[in-house]
């Protein structure tokens, strides 16, 4: 689950980006969800796939490595990853 802090002048511009990357990441092979949402100024996004394979492809992808290089004059900060399971 990346969350994705904005620099205050370049929010619109992250969101932009955001919903061109969510666009093209659901077409990845395996993607069973990618959806990005704004909460407290930030925005996170919640994605599922069929394997970890798919995962790992998909961050190979030019629209993934064009957005994390493009991303970093958009963000306040670094952005962070933490993996989330279910509980049950």
């Amino acid at each position: 689950m990346p969350v994705f802090t904005p620099r205050p002048d370049r929010a619109a511009e992250l969101r932009t980006a955001l919903h061109e990357l969510q666009q093209a990441s659901r077409k990845d092979p395996g993607c069973i969800e990618y959806s990005v949402y704004e909460a407290d100024g930030r925005f996170v996004l919640i994605e599922g796939w069929d394997s970890h394979a798919d995962l790992d492809s998909h961050n190979e992808q030019a629209h993934v490595r064009e957005f994390v290089g493009s991303s970093v004059d958009l963000l306040a900060q670094p952005f962070t990853v933490t993996s989330i399971t279910p509980v049950s």
